[in-house]
């Protein structure tokens, strides 16, 4: 049996292997588990709109036994504040709920990446950061602001640092990597075909690639370090979200670790950068 408090988790990871009834009835927990909780296998059945054999079936493939059983551990996972529930916007939400739900899932899913992000990798990645002869991010759609973010994060590192968003120039910039560059592929699901191929053309060109990106994804087939960062939005429709925040939270780390690395003397350097910026500025007004 699995982990009490790793069951909403498990639901959401399942879902896109489920069979059309069985996924009827995770999403019926996942909209309500407070109300699963005190429901009858008939009534949850009813509210899933499937028979009474698919709930058990449902229930025996998550945790090996019925759904008595199911109830109990579902309770136990809300009771240790297991905060994966239904947080995707739907058609009808008002604002309010929008905005919570949104507020919501990037906290969750900031505590969620970091659970799951090994240090070992982030220490790799930083090492490999560090001492690369010159750093280049790559991003498209929703993650090309991402690799932006990022080549203004590291540029201040006085390192050779670029972000490339075009699908022809990545392919080019890729093809003439050397051995000691390292190129930092950025995908939310880590199926973008141009970037899985991208990815294969650097690392054969001698690059070092690091991938953050779905850790059960293509893409981390031709990557030599990967940050897994799991899929939990629905992007069918909506741009990914929260998500975004993960990512951006991740790079964050990657280039505070790189600073570390350069070592106190170099706070002269990052002072003068931001010296070069206060002309660019009105002066604070204190408040009386």
């Amino acid at each position: 049996m699995i982990k009490h408090e790793d069951i909403i988790r498990k639901i959401q990871e399942r879902l896109s292997t489920l069979s059309k009834s069985e996924r009827k009835v995770a999403e019926a927990i996942l909209a309500d588990p407070k109300t699963t909780i005190h429901s009858s296998i008939a009534k949850l059945a009813a509210r899933a709109e499937v028979s009474e054999p698919t709930v058990n079936r449902f229930c025996r493939s998550l945790i090996g036994s019925g759904f008595p059983d199911f109830k109990v551990s579902l309770a136990q996972s809300l009771a240790t504040g297991t905060p994966y529930v239904n947080l995707n916007v739907e058609p009808d939400d008002a604002p309010g709920a929008v905005t919570a739900k949104i507020f919501e899932a990037a906290k969750n899913n900031l505590t969620r990446a970091q659970d799951i992000l090994p240090e070992s990798l982030i220490s790799r990645a930083v090492d490999v950061l560090a001492q690369a002869r010159r750093i280049e991010f790559y991003g498209l759609g929703a993650s090309g602001p991402v690799a932006k973010d990022a080549h203004h994060k590291f540029f201040r590192l006085n390192m050779p640092v670029v972000a490339y968003t075009d699908i022809l120039v990545q392919r080019m910039a890729a093809a003439g990597a050397h051995s000691g560059d390292a190129i930092v592929i950025i995908s939310y699901t880590g199926r973008t075909l141009p970037l899985i191929e991208t990815a294969r053309v650097a690392r054969e060109a001698g690059a070092t690639v690091i991938g953050i990106t779905n850790p059960s994804s293509p893409l981390t087939e031709h990557c030599s370090i990967v940050l897994p960062i799991e899929e939990t939005e629905d992007t069918d429709i909506y741009t990914p979200m929260s998500s975004r925040i993960v990512y951006l939270t991740l790079i964050d780390a990657l280039a505070t670790g790189v600073l570390l690395k350069r070592g106190p003397e170099f706070n002269a350097h990052l002072k003068k950068l931001k010296q070069s910026v206060q002309d660019t500025r009105l002066p604070k007004i204190e408040k009386k």
